[in-house]
């Protein structure tokens, strides 16, 4: 399983040995899922022979990356237009749902005021349980992404490949079959 020279910038508790100069470090480059991760200086960062910052203005990813990528203005517009459209359709989705949950509601609040016409109200009990507040989910924070240099990352792969060789050959060797214990018959030549 090999994975993409996509690393991500996270800061860890623990500091260990940077893998460039052994010195104690908290930042770490990991893969998105962890598939291999190594631990490097803020300074190795910065260093273009070592690894390059993606979504800088220099990679044609961001602003003004979609002259560097050869899009022409027309086709820049028609993807606006398009997105915009799929928004306000979006948009119109959502207020349509909206006005069947007020009319399920108004359903709901009618049928109640029904079944409980002939009945006493309920009191609520100070200190019950109010309905759920739902609180809103704090924005995903966002690391830094980095790609390493071709030939830092090609020695990435080649450790990952022969830790994953070694970890097969140890599957593999309770399954071959032992050296033999007998001697083999001597026959002299004649």
């Amino acid at each position: 399983m090999s994975f993409t020279n996509m690393y991500y910038k996270r800061a860890v508790g623990t500091p260990k040995a940077c893998y460039v100069c052994h010195k104690p470090t908290t930042t770490v480059l990991a893969t998105i899922n962890t598939v291999d991760f190594l631990y490097t200086c803020d300074t190795h960062l910065s260093d273009p022979g070592f690894a390059s910052q993606v979504g800088t203005s220099s990679d044609g990813v961001g602003a003004g990356g979609a002259k560097k990528m050869g899009l022409s203005p027309d086709e820049i517009a028609k993807v606006k237009e398009e997105w915009e459209e799929r928004q306000k359709n979006k948009a119109e989705k959502a207020k349509d749902k909206d006005k069947e949950k007020e009319k399920d509601k108004d359903k709901d609040d009618k049928d109640k005021d029904k079944n409980s016409s002939g009945k006493e109200p309920e009191k609520k009990v100070p200190g019950s349980l109010s309905p759920p507040y739902t609180t809103p989910t704090p924005p995903t924070p966002t690391h830094q992404r980095y790609t390493l240099h071709r030939d830092l990352f090609a020695l990435r792969l080649a450790e990952h490949r022969r830790r994953r060789q070694a970890v097969q050959a140890r599957e593999l060797a309770p399954r071959l079959p032992g050296v033999p214990m007998t001697p083999l018959p001597f026959n002299p030549p004649a």
